[in-house]
């Protein structure tokens, strides 16, 4: 049964470029609960055998709860009531060893149940991590990471905490309820009729309260959501935040989202918590009728003692499932919104699927074609519009143009994050679109302004260019790249162990061993997106002999604010509102007095460059 535990899984990881041209947020659209408590059933089958052996544990400590007071009952008519003793030490020893054997059979149902729990939910975060690395790059466009975290995390341990508490209950309560209900009726229907006339109000009562606390409990979750996106956010760019002096405006912001959650939280907690004070009241309500009832019924000889004393046992059993599920009902609820969050991504697209004929790219000389090429992000706003270039093999093509002329976009295009409107991107006069994503990717290298580093050492994350490149294959990639000098001064060296975010090294350094990456890579095709920005001079002349030496023989597009950084380039390709209203070369478009012309000096008199 252990084995039924542990099941494999495995992972593949891909690198994503994000784009800053979209902004928007997506919101979660609810399902109903009951679909959502089903598909989470689904999650069993891979533990069926071990279930079933839980559920055999919930009806053994079912009976055995139920043995229970009808022992204690019938000792007390036989020898209590009676004054007959002689067996009663044999009665004690079967009550003693009833109740042991419950005892244990509850400790191994949880045990079992906390397995298949962990199992459940480890599948479903598997599941759940597997399935965004399969996701467009349009889903990251468009959402908080921080929110998309808290799905993985919050709302998945959200699931885990019920599964380990509240599966078993439900079973095992309504098995406690037919279980009581019948053996009460054998014993007297009138006291039964009695003790369930609670159960209408029970019912009443939770109804009302339920309608109120489902809707609370979903907005709770997305309002947590948005705050850990929030926070995410916020502490990623503390020194754009600082710089700006904009931490008042980010205290304020985090103060209106945070008072959304308590709110909501407030709410949700207080309605939720009046059902177990209800099923109190109506606990002590109904032990006080049977006590009354009960013993009218015993002065007139229709019933023992013992009877009265099991009804009243059996009224806590029977009350108790209730009131178990009312203890619960929070976590439930909280998890069926959580479970919502996470299948709401689960039943995201995926990236769509190459086309069938669709082949692995040979060997690549670099030659890229767009021919007429439109597309946009949103149908009604295009984005770029009949663009026509080519580029030949080794050539560097560079892309100039005001915030959201489509520059970025173009360079999604190449890497397949998007495809085209209309119009075909060809690389050596193969349509894209008939190359797989992964094949045309593996000839790619990427190195960003905002250069990204995993955590964990420098050497690792060289290599993610190229898995499995030898450390002396790591070290001339990195001298190739101009970080060598400054990796042998950092303590631990190659080994140097760095966090998400690069802590510890400058802007520059960073961009040095993203190129560093794409070196070892040996990609055919490089895209550069504003790789010089905001690096100091010295840093700068290191960056550009990196780019040089990685630039060599391939073919390489460049976007950069800087228009020194592409005075060498075969091609300047200018963008404006998404179309091309000027190519040519450095001095042919100098020559021009157009858009290049005006930037270039502005940016020349303003000490820009």
């Amino acid at each position: 049964m252990f084995k039924e535990l542990t099941k494999p899984f495995q992972y593949k990881r891909v690198s994503v470029l994000a784009r800053d041209e979209i902004s928007e947020k997506k919101k979660v659209i609810a399902k109903n609960g009951f679909a959502t408590v089903k598909r989470i059933w689904q999650y069993f089958a891979s533990c069926k055998r071990l279930f079933i052996f839980v559920l055999f544990m919930v009806v053994a400590s079912s009976a055995l709860g139920l043995l229970g007071p009808f022992l204690i009952g019938m000792t007390i008519d036989e020898y209590v009531v009676s004054g007959d003793s002689s067996n009663l030490i044999l009665r004690l020893i079967e009550l003693a060893v009833v109740y042991l054997l419950y005892s244990a059979s509850i400790l191994f149902q949880n045990f079992w149940m906390i397995g298949i729990a962990q199992n459940t939910v480890f599948t479903m975060r598997t599941q759940l991590f597997s399935h965004l690395h399969k996701l467009p790059i349009p889903f990251f466009d468009k959402r908080q990471h921080g929110e998309l975290m808290s799905r993985v995390t919050n709302d998945i341990e959200n699931v885990s905490t019920t599964l380990n508490s509240s599966v078993i209950q439900i079973f095992s309560s309504v098995l406690t309820l037919t279980g009581t209900v019948t053996v009460m009726l054998w014993l007297s229907p009138l006291l039964t009729l009695v003790t369930l006339i609670i159960v209408p109000l029970m019912f009443m009562g939770m109804k009302w309260i339920t309608n109120r606390t489902g809707k609370l409990f979903k907005e709770q979750q997305h309002n947590l959501g948005n705050l850990n996106g929030f926070i995410e956010e916020t502490i990623s760019g503390q020194r754009i935040v600082k710089t700006f002096s904009q931490e008042k405006k980010a205290i304020s912001e985090f103060r209106t989202k945070n008072a959304k959650l308590k709110e909501a939280g407030f709410w949700a907690q207080t309605y939720s918590g009046f059902i177990p004070k209800l099923m109190n009241f109506l606990n002590n309500f109904s032990f006080a009728i049977i006590a009354g009832i009960g013993g009218l019924l015993a002065l007139r000889g229709i019933v023992t003692i013992g009877v009265i004393v099991i009804f009243a046992e059996y009224a806590r059993q029977f009350t108790r499932p209730l009131n178990d599920l009312a203890n619960q009902f929070n976590t439930m609820l909280s998890a069926v919104a959580g479970a919502e969050r996470v299948f709401a991504i689960l039943d995201e697209k995926e990236e769509m699927q190459d086309e069938r004929f669709a082949a692995d790219l040979p060997a690549v000389k670099g030659e890229v074609e767009f021919r007429n090429v439109s597309f946009s992000y949103e149908k009604e706003d295009t984005t770029v519009t009949d663009i026509d270039f080519y580029a030949a093999q080794g050539q560097t093509v560079a892309f100039v143009g005001p915030t959201g002329a489509g520059k970025t976009t173009l360079i999604n295009l190449i890497s397949r994050f998007y495809d085209p409107d209309s119009g075909k991107i060809l690389i050596d006069g193969h349509d894209i679109t008939s190359i797989k994503r992964e094949s045309l990717r593996r000839h790619m290298a990427f190195v960003l302004q905002d250069s990204f580093l995993f955590e964990g050492t420098i050497k690792e994350n060289i290599r993610y260019g190229r898995l499995d490149a030898s450390d002396s294959e790591v070290e001339e990639a990195a001298r190739k790249a101009n970080a060598h000098s400054f990796i042998m001064m950092l303590p631990k060296r190659y080994d140097t162990v760095l966090t998400q975010d690069g802590e510890g090294i400058s802007q520059g350094q960073k961009q040095l061993l993203s190129i560093a990456r794409a070196i070892l890579a040996n990609p055919a095709l490089l895209l550069l997106d504003e790789a010089t920005s905001s690096i100091d001079t010295v840093t700068e002349v290191k960056i550009q002999e990196a780019l040089q030496r990685l630039m060599e023989g391939r073919t390489s597009f460049v976007i950069a604010h800087r228009l020194n950084t592409i005075q060498k380039a075969d091609q300047i390709i200018v963008l404006e509102g998404g179309r091309i209203t000027e190519k040519g070369s450095h001095h042919e478009l100098l020559k021009r007095q157009g858009f290049y012309h005006n930037l270039y000096f502005g940016q020349l008199r303003d000490g820009a460059m």
